[in-house]
């Protein structure tokens, strides 16, 4: 069974019995915390630093029971939360172990994070029982008359589920990708298990295609790319940037796989503005040098209209035809670009999902490259696939998703890391603060007073006009605002982002469509209204809107 320490408020314990199962547990005594492994005491007062944890833990105990558990700043003691549970596991088998993870034995049943962190009303999921809600916990007499702590899940039907502390290691806060709630698995039915044999099944599938789609890909040869030519090295040099070191070395990583003869499945990984849209352009400048065509598929219509600018101003002084494919195209306008496609008049096609589609037609394709990839539909992944066997592929990320990290990481796919900023690049100053109209109007006043540009953030259409006319009425007459979002036709978007762009615009009302690729100078503050209803990476990728250049910049998290 899976070793560890639980604790939860109002679980009977004592100072010493506490300090001692610490000990026992490979953590060493010291007079502060100061790294994972260490604990220490004053008083009532426990500080442990438990592996695996971003911060150190604080339990209070109280007439032998445990009244608080919070993690706090190492640096600045505050406290950064509140817990009702957390498990402590052992630090003398982890002392190598990786930051988001445990080694564990096989056959060992180990809780998705080390650290639990539940209130009542939380979705739950029991390794054996499925979904449920959790009740908190309950003491129950047993049939020795001794009163014991249960953890209370309820299921559906309202049935309960008893499960003793000790087994805390089976349960699992409830994670998903969706807002939809899930539904509660019945304890009545094999449902859960079901589901279970549904997901081994699905992995076993997947791992099965994985193996065979990397063993076509070692079997069959690629197109074999020329070393660079000269108007490869002027385009290069007339980058206005120095290289930092990481893109000098994925720029070199990348053109060594398209000069071999193995098709190139590269993932290229780096923050946002990090310069990782320069190394795609140079490959695919490469490509059309040796007389490939070039598709760039990008998740919005905005980021492929940015794309389209930053590569037809880079390529301006070489015969390179570029080509944009994206909703804001008429039918005429789109069937024109297909037909010049399918006859190699266009060199670089940038555009959405509708690159994939079955009307389009290359007639000497050589290079994909692919902004996002997690943002793309299942249907559109499995033409993907297909198209990894056949030619180069480049795959662009800032926030990867597990699987395609894992995948580089365990060498299924090939990575390149660009961990350093520019040079001149700033951090950008983050603020969570409750909403409040007098912060949104100090923030947007502070950004104008330096001639720069905001992005407002709501990601709801219903009530996105009456946000912008109550920022309006704030900030007062003379700032001009506009709101934008997907629903809006092509017509009516397109001249709201153009003019933003152009600084005709001071702020930006607009749902999450400025969250993949908009590249502005002078937009340097971002206000996230219910940053809550947000996931993290939603955020990171909304926060790397600002920021991109030597501006100091702005980030407003909002919550109710």
């Amino acid at each position: 069974m899976f070793k560890s320490i639980r604790l939860y408020l109002d679980q009977e314990t004592n100072k010493e019995d506490l300090l001692r199962d610490f000990s026992g547990f490979g953590y060493n005594y010291s007079d502060f915390v100061q790294e994972q492994g260490d604990f220490s005491h004053r008083g009532n007062i426990i500080d442990i630093f438990p592996v695996i944890f971003e911060d150190p833990l604080r339990i209070e105990i109280v007439n032998e029971k445990i009244n608080t558990i919070r993690s706090f700043n190492l640096r600045s003691g505050n406290v950064t939360a509140q817990h009702q549970m957390a498990i402590v596991l052992p630090a003398s088998s982890h002392k190598h172990a990786p930051a988001l993870g445990a080694y564990h034995a096989a056959g060992e049943e180990v809780p998705v994070k080390s650290f639990v962190d539940l209130r009542k009303g939380d979705y739950v999921v029991h390794v054996n029982y499925g979904i449920g809600v959790y009740r908190g916990i309950m003491k129950l007499k047993e049939k020795n008359k001794q009163y014991k702590d249960y953890i209370c899940i309820e299921y559906a039907g309202t049935n309960k589920l008893y499960i003793p502390t000790e087994e805390i290691n089976l349960l699992q806060k409830y994670i998903s990708f969706y807002k939809k709630l899930p539904r509660l698995s019945r304890l009545d039915t094999r449902q859960w298990q079901r589901v279970k044999e549904k997901a081994k099944r699905a992995v076993s599938s997947y791992a099965l295609e994985l193996l065979h789609l990397q063993a076509a890909r070692l079997k069959s040869k690629g197109f074999k790319f020329s070393p660079d030519a000269d108007w490869q090295k002027d385009l290069e040099s007339a980058f206005e940037y120095e290289d930092t070191i990481d893109q000098s070395k994925a720029t070199t990583e990348v053109k060594k796989d398209m000069e071999s003869d193995r098709p190139m499945d590269r993932l290229l990984c780096g923050d946002v503005g990090y310069g990782k849209t320069e190394v795609a352009l140079r490959a695919a400048f490469k490509a059309v040098m040796d007389n490939k065509q070039v598709a760039i598929l990008v998740p919005t219509t905005i980021l492929a209209e940015q794309h389209y600018n930053t590569f037809s101003k880079r390529m301006k002084k070489f015969p390179v035809n570029i080509r944009m494919l994206s909703r804001f195209k008429t039918k005429k306008q789109q069937s024109d670009i297909l037909k010049d496609l399918a006859q190699h008049k266009v060199d670089i096609i940038i555009g959405t999902h509708r690159l994939l589609s079955q009307d389009v037609v290359f007639k000497d394709l050589g290079l994909v490259i692919i902004d996002e990839e997690q943002r793309f539909g299942v249907k559109h992944k499995e033409k993907l696939k297909r198209l990894r066997l056949m030619v180069d592929v480049l795959t662009m990320t800032a926030t990867p998703i597990p699987r395609t990290l894992y995948m580089a990481l365990m060498g299924a796919r090939d990575m390149s890391a660009i961990n350093t900023p520019p040079p001149d690049r700033l951090p950008i100053k983050t603020i969570v603060s409750q909403y409040s109209l007098e912060l949104i109007k100090q923030a947007i006043a502070r950004e104008l007073r330096r001639g720069g540009q905001i992005y407002f953030v709501n990601n709801r259409i219903r009530g996105i006009d009456k946000i912008a006319g109550d920022i309006k009425m704030a900030v007062g007459p003379g700032v001009k605002i506009a709101a934008a979002h997907g629903r809006m036709s092509a017509k009516t978007l397109e001249p709201v982002m153009l003019d933003f762009i152009n600084n005709k615009i001071n702020v930006l009302v607009s749902t999450s469509i400025i969250e993949s690729g908009i590249d502005i100078p002078n937009a340097n503050t971002l206000i996230v209204n219910h940053s809550d209803q947000f996931g993290l990476a939603d955020l990171y990728q909304l926060r790397g809107r600002v920021g991109r250049f030597n501006k100091e910049a702005y980030a407003y998290f909002l919550t109710p």
